[in-house]
Parts: C-alpha cells; sequence; structure tokens
C-alpha cells in the first residue's frame, strides 16, 4: 500500500512541476483537461492516483506526452532507445513536449533507415553477381 502512495505523490509532484514549468495554473490546467479542479488537487498532492484516461487529458492539457505521464506513474517502463534517446530525455533545457518531438523525429529517421537498408543490400548483392559473371 505504501507503494502506491508513493507512486501517487511523485506523479503528483511531476505534474506539478509541469504545470508550474508551463506557467499554467491549477485551475486553467483543470478546464484544459477537463478536469475538476478538487480532484486535479488531490492529485498534485498525491491524495489521488489518476487512472491512464485522467493521465491522457492532463498530458494534453499540459501539451506534453502522455507516454511520459505514463512512464512516471509507473504504468509503462522507461523506453529504451539507447544513448541518444537517453540523452534527449536526460536534457534539462528542453520541455516534455520537445523531448517527445524530438525522439518521434529520431525515430522516424531510424525506420527509414532501416527500411532503405535492405533494398541497399539487395542493390550491392544484384550489383556484386553480375561483376562476377561477367568476369
Amino acid at each position: 500500500m505504501e507503494k502506491v502512495a508513493d507512486i501517487a505523490s511523485d506523479i503528483g509532484e511531476y505534474i506539478r512541476q509541469q504545470r508550474s514549468s508551463a506557467k499554467i495554473s491549477l485551475r486553467q490546467l483543470s478546464k484544459l483537461a477537463g478536469v475538476s479542479n478538487p480532484y486535479l488537487s488531490q492529485i498534485e498532492r498525491g491524495v489521488r492516483k489518476p487512472s491512464a484516461e485522467i493521465l491522457q487529458q492532463i498530458a494534453k492539457g499540459l501539451r506534453i506526452s502522455a507516454e511520459a505521464l505514463y512512464v512516471q506513474a509507473g504504468i509503462l517502463d522507461l523506453p529504451t532507445g539507447g544513448p541518444v534517446g537517453d540523452s534527449i530525455r536526460a536534457d534539462a533545457e528542453l520541455t516534455e513536449r520537445q523531448k517527445q518531438v524530438l525522439l518521434d523525429v529520431y525515430e522516424s529517421f531510424r525506420r527509414e533507415n532501416a527500411a532503405a537498408r535492405p533494398a541497399a543490400e539487395t542493390t550491392q548483392t544484384t550489383t556484386e553477381d553480375t561483376t562476377e559473371e561477367s568476369a
């Protein structure tokens, strides 16, 4: 039971920090997220542990990824991504939204290169086979 209280407190503190850095009042976030002001206050104080749906609404109001809140709440494990992803996530100068955009762009480049790699390998093998046949 103590672990659940710790998680609720941690996610509440994280939400409070994100709200403060975004310079949004509790009342403003309440309206943006569609969550009652008292309930949001209880979440921030660690009295209530929000559901995944409520976290998604709060993330939308804060303009950060829901995944960041899910990880903080213990719903998702911290994603792996190697040193580049770790560096982006660890950068204190970036907002959660900026981090997520960078990670999305980085992953899209990686997927694009992975998709192009088999085509390049096939072209190289075909060229080598043609060269060997003419020799």
